[in-house]
């Protein structure tokens, strides 16, 4: 028993090494990516900028040389492209994250916060506070001014996931069908409730509405940007303190409880993040789906399940795809403007599909 548990290890062993050193390539490769793909966004738009302009550009704006810079480039660069090109990366990576960690919770990859109804719910309680915020919520508008419709998109979202999980989970069971037929009921009875919202909203309040349904990172702004990247930064934070949890969980509750892990409150910490997530991205750039379940799925398949490598490589890549599917949305019908999450269902939604019927023997819908 011993002889081949040690011959075990010891054919492991090279495997995990060989994974966890693609994982680094695979890493720093998405880091230049990034990088690149920034750069690109910048130089996109209606006034096209050459790379060595954007360069000179952001040099001169580092260096403090702010004279040097023209009104015209100045309101072009740094108060829509840069400001635009930072919200996708952060909320790329942060849908990206947290359907990673949903897929980690429920042990499965199918599970995303758009298709099982967490975004939803979480636009759910932003179009709350934009139609009801003047009048039945002015007090708390008042006391939680310009936090309250990103807080209330938060607790959207950690309401839907809350009563998802309750709903899925029997004995520490997750089933996926009924995880994946909750969500849909979740999601149409917040979309009911929003559509009822819509109905009675003014006409400012629906300009403000439509921006909710389809997504998008046309209204970003350096005060957006300040008021997300706390909440997101939270979320990067809590990685270290999930990635070891996820990858017990994925073995399953019992085992996860032998291996030392406190598994309630982990399960507790993983619904926290992912509804931040989730809340802060829907409060900023709308309901946006797929990333979440698009990205761990390919990375999972490159470098493997191991959350440690897994979560940071899945929000580089999220950033990624994101500032990629804005700049299509951004020229493929110039000088009009495509929402994203057009672009994102186009490309997720046959993702998803592949991924279901690949799995159709395993699902007890």
């Amino acid at each position: 028993m011993a002889g081949s548990r040690l011959m075990s290890l010891a054919m492991t062993a090279p495997v995990a090494g060989d994974r966890r050193g693609r994982a680094r390539v695979v890493t720093a490769s998405l880091v230049v990516l990034l990088v690149a793909v920034s750069v690109i966004s910048l130089c996109v738009g209606p006034s096209g900028m050459s790379t060595a302009e954007v360069a000179g550009l952001l040099s001169d704006a580092i260096a403090g040389r702010f004279d040097a810079i023209s009104t015209v480039n100045h309101v072009i660069l740094f108060d829509i492209r840069v400001p635009r090109t930072l919200l996708g990366a952060l909320v790329g990576a942060a849908l990206a994250l947290a359907g990673a960690m949903m897929q980690g919770l429920f042990r499965n990859p199918l599970a995303d916060p758009g298709l099982v109804g967490v975004s939803a719910g979480a636009a759910l309680g932003a179009v709350l506070v934009i139609v009801l915020g003047g009048a039945f919520l002015a007090p708390v508008m008042d006391f939680l001014g310009i936090g309250a419709l990103p807080i209330a998109a938060f607790f959207g979202g950690l309401g839907t996931t809350l009563l998802l999980y309750a709903i899925a989970t029997r004995r520490g069971q997750t089933s996926v069908g009924t995880m994946l037929l909750a969500g849909i009921a979740l999601g149409a009875i917040a979309g009911a409730i929003t559509a009822y919202l819509v109905f009675r909203s003014d006409d400012f309040q629906l300009r403000e509405l439509t921006f909710w349904s389809m997504g998008g990172l046309g209204g970003a702004t350096w005060h957006k940007i300040l008021l997300a990247t706390p909440f997101i930064v939270g979320v990067f934070l809590a990685m270290p303190f999930t990635a070891r949890g996820l990858d017990a969980l994925v073995l399953g509750e019992a085992e996860a409880r032998h291996l030392g892990f406190n598994t309630q409150f982990l399960k507790s910490l993983i619904i926290l993040v992912v509804a931040l997530a989730v809340g802060v991205s829907v409060a900023f750039a709308g309901i946006i789906g797929f990333v979440g379940i698009v990205v761990p799925h390919v990375l999972r398949l490159v470098i493997g399940p191991e959350h440690r490598t897994l979560l940071p490589a899945t929000a580089l890549l999220g950033a990624t795809l994101l500032i990629v599917a804005d700049m299509i949305c951004r020229t493929i019908v110039a000088p009009a403007e495509l929402p994203i999450g057009i672009v994102t269902a186009t490309i997720g939604a046959p993702f998803f599909l592949s991924i279901l019927l690949r799995k159709r023997g395993v699902i007890d819908l």
